[in-house]
């Protein structure tokens, strides 16, 4: 147990002492990858339009379905119960 707490301490230790090594890194290349991933304002304006397209559609569409009646419930089960008996043969 206490081998595996010392095993993973020196990891830790390595893995920050490797960091240090890599010199002219002072923000471990992080600044690049931020560059790298940042969106142009045109990738930034066509997801803004691409949520409004879905939100307006979203509204466009029709209301959820009402209630069944208790009448068409019960044919809707029986009609299921059929469906069943049907396929078990």
């Amino acid at each position: 147990m206490i081998a595996r707490a010392f095993l993973a301490i020196a990891l830790v230790a390595g893995s920050f002492a490797a960091d240090a090594q890599q010199g002219g890194r002072h923000d471990g290349g992080r600044d690049r990858e931020r560059q790298e991933r940042q969106m142009s304002r045109e990738e930034r304006q066509r997801m803004r339009e691409d949520v409004r397209d879905a939100y307006r559609d979203r509204r466009e569409r029709p209301q959820k379905a009402q209630q069944m009646s208790p009448e068409e419930r019960g044919r809707l089960r029986r009609d299921i119960e059929d469906a069943n008996r049907s396929l078990r043969r």
